[in-house]
């Protein structure tokens, strides 16, 4: 039994979904004390308990904690089963997160399976639907899963009733991966998506984004989500490189003018420009957990340049490697050429 004190490093939700999910791949069980310690609500939410019940079904495993204000878990796995999921959250909670909880394990199996979730689709402090769809999934699909993503509908804070489908074609080996590099850029893009909302907050964010950035030839979306359950609004600046997309996102909510949401976003672009390795800070901490796959199960070797690592890394870091004998290494480079500091991230066996 692995035990592990959720106050540690980030001390948020990311240790009991990293865990559930080196769980369910390594078949080692874990208990976690202290769950989410440094939030301002310690215990399992709603989206949280969500994740665990998530894990326990595929993994017919035995639980115990599993109830919302917990602070104690204990997660023992069993095999893995792939098929046809349902899995909702009841609030507004983000699905994306429970999506990557049990999408690791599935994407190994013998069967593909199909996962449908419904909460939230766009949420703040959580991947939103486009960046695994546009940015993270189109590298995991680099090392052999496929994953088909199909949004039904869109899911704000504080109303949900969002949904997407999920469609997991497994590979019995990953691939490694080496993104050093950005290569040549290919597109920039521009998209804000409004829920009940005036379609001029989107305009006045997309065009706040083009004078800042002097992106006068981005391509521009305005999305009006049909069949609205209640008021959001999220923008998008997206970099297409040969090599990789970089999807930057800002949310708008009230007492927040759509100038303050693009100049946050703008404000995220500049930093990922201000070095010239191609991995953002948020992707970053995606593509660890299958680099440590193909580095555990089929001994190979994976690396990404990428800038300063959040918390949210460091403590995903530390997790993998308690279940997981594989090495993470990280070496700081000063980029001449860039006057600016980054990192090589190296996954071995």
């Amino acid at each position: 039994m692995i035990e592990i004190d959720g106050s540690q490093g980030e001390g948020g939700g990311q240790i009991v979904r990293s865990s559930l999910a080196l769980s369910l791949l390594t078949g080692r069980p874990f208990s976690i004390r202290n769950v989410r310690a440094g939030r301002a609500k310690p215990g399992l939410m709603r989206q949280h308990l969500t994740a665990v019940n998530a894990a326990a079904r595929i993994g017919n495993a035995c639980v115990t904690g599993a109830e919302v204000g917990s602070t104690e878990i204990s997660f023992e796995p069993n095999p893995i089963v792939a098929g046809e999921y349902h899995f909702s959250i009841a609030t507004a909670g983000s699905v994306t997160l429970v999506l990557q909880t049990v999408l690791p394990a599935l994407m190994i199996q013998d069967q593909p399976s199909k996962i449908v979730l419904s909460g939230g689709t766009h949420n703040m402090m959580a991947p939103p639907f486009d960046f695994l769809q546009r940015s993270y999934l189109p590298q995991l699909a680099k090392m052999g899963p496929q994953v088909d993503l199909k949004l039904d509908s869109y899911g704000f804070y504080p109303a949900g009733g969002g949904q997407f489908t999920a469609m997991i074609i497994p590979t019995q080996s990953l691939a490694p991966l080496a993104l050093t590099e950005r290569g040549k850029l290919l597109k920039k893009r521009i998209r804000a998506i409004v829920s009940s909302l005036p379609g001029s907050i989107a305009k006045r964010e997309i065009e706040r984004v083009q004078s800042k950035l002097s992106w006068s030839q981005a391509k521009t979306e305005i999305v009006q989500a049909p069949n609205p359950r209640g008021p959001g609004n999220i923008l998008f600046a997206e970099l297409e490189h040969e090599h990789t997309t970089s999807v930057f996102s800002g949310f708008g909510k009230r007492g927040v003018s759509s100038e303050q949401v693009a100049d946050n976003v703008v404000k995220q672009v500049r930093k990922y420009l201000k070095h010239d390795a191609p991995i953002g800070p948020h992707l970053a901490d995606q593509l660890m957990l299958p680099m440590a796959i193909a580095a555990r199960f089929h001994g190979s070797e994976s690396c990404f340049r990428t800038g300063p690592l959040t918390m949210h890394s460091k403590t995903h870091i530390d997790i993998i490697q308690r279940f997981m004998e594989v090495r993470i290494a990280c070496t700081q480079k000063f980029e001449e050429s860039t006057n600016a500091e980054t990192l090589l991230v190296e996954v071995k066996p």
